[in-house]
């Protein structure tokens, strides 16, 4: 079994997809929109296989967004290498995106970093 992918509502369909395509070679497909409903979505494509729906409606609630919270947390990308997560987390905090943490080697031994990426959501970027 495997998780087939991840979906994330969004305000801005096109900054989120821009920033997956930037920092992480998301590939996307082609924009979904049903006119009846007013909801859009693309699918991003990465180069594991992994995909992650990013999606919009006019009506969709907004929360407060804290990295303390239960339920999903924070995406994680794996770059495949220190100097990868060194090099993109460079580019991030270049660009005015807030580092969290790192890089750094972490107590369970992960080699990552955390941004607050696009719309305050935490993207982890590790090895």
């Amino acid at each position: 079994m495997r998780i087939e992918h991840i979906a994330v509502y969004v305000n801005n369909l096109e900054g989120a997809k821009e920033f997956f395509e930037k920092y992480f070679n998301a590939v996307s497909g082609e924009m979904y929109h049903n006119k009846n409903t007013g909801f859009q979505s693309y699918f991003l494509s990465f180069e594991s296989g992994s995909r992650l729906e990013i999606m919009t409606k006019s009506d969709i609630v907004q929360i407060e967004n804290s990295t303390m919270h239960t339920g999903y947390i924070h995406l994680a990308f794996s770059v495949g290498s220190r100097g990868n997560v060194n090099s993109v987390t460079e580019k991030l905090k270049a660009d005015g995106y807030k580092i969290l943490s790192g890089p750094r080697i972490t107590g369970d031994g992960y080699y990552e970093s955390c941004v607050v990426g696009f719309e305050n959501n935490i993207i982890e970027i590790t090895i």
